[in-house]
């Protein structure tokens, strides 16, 4: 639960206009569709994954951390690392594992994203289910500890010499698609009111300057 109050307070710093995008953005973010990036070395990469996420309204990045810290460069995201909800797995124990765990208790099916299996088409895709779409690390892809774990497979189709694409390439390609059906389709996708309220406040916390100093002021005065 949010401080309606508060956020009530905080909207005062901000114009109509940029509260009316927000609204705009909200009603268009999904949790139908979740990214998962297992291992992504290049920060050029993972950043543009997160910016693409941002771009076609797909609200969460997993990032899996066992050989590799995935950074995001501030250049390549363009900003759009401040409004998706990131979570990084990174303790000790089998990062890949936990990550597939969280996904599963949610509701998700994990889609590995590989050319090299009998995959399913990007055309043939059944939108319908809640999926995660895993993109491994550069050049050797999604891990065999993905694979075995997956509960299917997705491929882009290629008729050229070259058997894959810049991972990030990848993503564009996939989550247009996939996104474009879903909101033709009868699915229910959209956010939660509840998800879009908590997401509106930390936005609107975040496009604050000062904004620590002015809660506690804020806090100070009602006391």
């Amino acid at each position: 639960m949010i401080d309606k109050k508060l956020l009530h307070y905080f909207e005062g710093y901000l114009t109509e206009k940029r509260k009316n995008t927000f609204k705009e953005v909200l009603a268009n973010r999904t949790r139908h569709f979740s990214v998962v990036l297992e291992d992504i070395f290049q920060p050029h990469n993972a950043s543009a994954v997160v910016r693409t996420c941002d771009i076609f309204g797909v609200q969460d990045i997993h990032a899996i951390e066992n050989k590799y810290i995935n950074k995001v460069s501030r250049h390549v995201a363009k900003g759009s690392q401040k409004w998706i909800t990131s979570k990084r797995y990174k303790s000790d124990g089998n990062n890949t594992q936990i990550c597939l765990d969280h996904l599963r208790a949610n509701g998700y099916q994990i889609i590995a994203t590989t050319p090299h299996n009998d995959s399913c088409l990007l055309q043939d895709f059944d939108i319908t289910k809640k999926s995660a779409f895993v993109f491994g690390v550069e050049a050797e892809g999604v891990s065999d500890y993905v694979k075995e774990q997956a509960d299917g497979f997705l491929k882009i189709p290629m008729v050229g010499f070259t058997e894959s694409l810049n991972i990030s390439v990848a993503a564009a390609i996939i989550l247009q698609d996939v996104t474009t059906k879903l909101r033709n389709s009868d699915v229910d996708w959209q956010l939660s009111e509840e998800e879009k309220e908590i997401l509106y406040f930390n936005w609107v916390k975040k496009t604050i300057k000062n904004v620590d100093k002015i809660e506690a002021h804020y806090l100070k005065n009602i006391v």
